[in-house]
């Protein structure tokens, strides 16, 4: 048997064998790839807001201080709990966002303080859902693990059909007559139309479905993960460890209090970042460094999700994303802060009671200072943003760290994260992400019809049918 043979059967065989897996994944990454924007669009009655009430006097309407518009969303929906994280954006549309943990997200108009939430959720519900399947085949509970697995091994087996077709796909000679059927769609039925399709689609998907599953094995598995670090000359951070830099444990901050000093509050956290950074186009303020006490704050700076989740005692992002093998469109840094890793919504704020006071240093518990993550529109790359670290007394910056403070490593661990999602290139790259996450479910079925054609369907062979005028001159010498 020779190398192509060889080749081929791998091809083959690997595809049998993961290929459904690998549909429900490419069908949920192409449903997944602009999950933000049409969540955001779904959503539009509660995240946006009308035109501001005009003042009397006729002057720009005020908006009222964070602190304010918190405490008047806690009292009127009756929530003891204090917000995990305040989310404000730029835009004089837009609605501030209030997390509450995961229970409840509530969208407050800046001006009057009335707090929505959104009429319908279905969308927010399948995108979720899409996610689950996408993840670990909407495996539960104890079989999270099982599901993570399978997703992963199958990502990986993505990856070595996309090379071992390139292989097989690479015309013997470089003609246009050899090419045409490979590069370009044809009028054809059957075993050939299927064949055709095959070449084609797997030709101009290809490119983005190596770096899609090359960056789903860096997700997946923590020997493809550490070995992103090592190309760029550093060492891997040991499991479990934070991000590292500026603020990499609340044990490092001096928090100062000046006698008699009261807290600063949202508000005056806010002024502070919004006077460092005046061309922010959304801040996510947080009481307490990443929600832990001495954990360090998120590493939305490097886009890379695994760090934060690792260092405040959860799953890890090379768990939680694991076998991940087509693009899903990342939540921008603010919109995960604000609704937790899953951002369910519910009416289950309640029973966070008192949580939020703990974290803002009562309870004999250690001064925590505010943390936020500022994100700026022109800034490359588009998924940077910068972290804060504020003392809650003096507004006095404690720590920042931006895309240019972070390591070669960080970077392009983080850089791994964004291009699985294809927001590392913005829409265009979402857009790329989600076609070729849709010719992966063609390639799928178009490779167990070819199968299927090999190996089951009868070739009806029919005999040749000769006409009594045609017999004797089929006799002649």
């Amino acid at each position: 048997m020779n190398l192509r043979k060889t080749v081929f059967w791998l091809h083959l065989a690997a595809g049998l064998t993961a290929g459904m897996v690998i549909a429900i994944m490419s069908f949920t990454g192409a449903a997944l790839a602009f999950e933000n924007e049409i969540v955001a669009w779904a959503e539009r009655d509660a995240r946006r807001i009308g035109p501001p009430p005009a003042a009397p006097d006729g002057a720009a309407p005020a908006r009222l201080s964070l602190d304010d518009l918190v405490a008047r969303v806690r009292a009127d929906q009756e929530i003891e709990a204090r917000p995990t994280a305040v989310t404000v954006s730029a835009g004089p549309a837009d609605a501030v966002t209030l997390a509450f943990g995961r229970d409840a997200t509530w969208y407050a108009n800046p001006y009057t303080g009335v707090a929505r939430q959104p009429a319908s959720t279905r969308v927010h519900d399948f995108m979720h859902l899409m996610e689950d399947w996408h993840r670990r085949l909407a495996m539960s509970g104890d079989n999270r693990a099982t599901g993570r697995a399978i997703t992963g091994a199958c990502n990986a087996a993505f990856f070595v059909l996309a090379v071992t077709g390139l292989y097989l796909w690479w015309p013997r000679r470089w003609t246009w007559r050899a090419l045409r059927p490979s590069v370009r769609f044809m009028k054809l039925r059957g075993r050939a139309r299927d064949w055709n399709w095959h070449n084609v689609v797997g030709f101009w998907s290809l490119p983005v479905l190596i770096v899609l599953t090359a960056t789903g094995m860096v997700i997946s598995y923590r020997w493809a993960s550490n070995l992103v670090w090592r190309v760029a000359g550093e060492e891997p951070p040991a499991q479990g460890a934070g991000p590292g830099g500026a603020a990499a444990s609340g044990s490092d901050l001096k928090i100062d209090r000046p006698e008699g000093a009261r807290r600063i509050g949202y508000a005056g956290a806010f002024e502070h970042i919004a006077a460092a950074i005046p061309d922010w186009s959304q801040i996510t303020l947080r009481e307490g460094l990443g929600g832990r006490r001495g954990a360090p704050p998120p590493a939305a700076a490097t886009g890379d999700s695994s760090a934060p989740a690792e260092a405040a005692g959860q799953r890890p992002a090379a768990e939680s994303l694991a076998g991940n093998a087509t693009g899903r469109g990342e939540r921008s840094g603010g919109e995960r802060a604000a609704r937790g890793e899953r951002g369910e919504r519910g009416q289950g704020a309640e029973r966070r009671s008192g949580q939020g006071e703990q974290r803002a240093g009562g309870g004999g518990r250690a001064p925590q200072p505010y943390s936020a993550t500022v994100r700026q529109d022109a800034v490359w790359p588009p998924f940077a943003s910068t972290q804060l670290v504020l003392n809650p007394w003096t507004g006095e910056t404690l720590s920042r760290s931006g895309y240019a403070d972070q390591t070669p490593g960080r970077k392009l661990r983080g850089w791994m994260r964004q291009l699985h999602t294809g927001a590392a290139l913005g829409w265009p790259g979402q857009l790329l992400a989600g076609l070729a996450s849709l010719g992966g479910v063609v390639l799928v079925y178009t490779g167990f019809a070819l199968s299927w054609r090999r190996f089951f369907q009868r070739r009806k062979i029919a005999a040749p049918v000769v006409s009594p005028a045609a017999e004797p001159a089929r006799q002649r010498p």
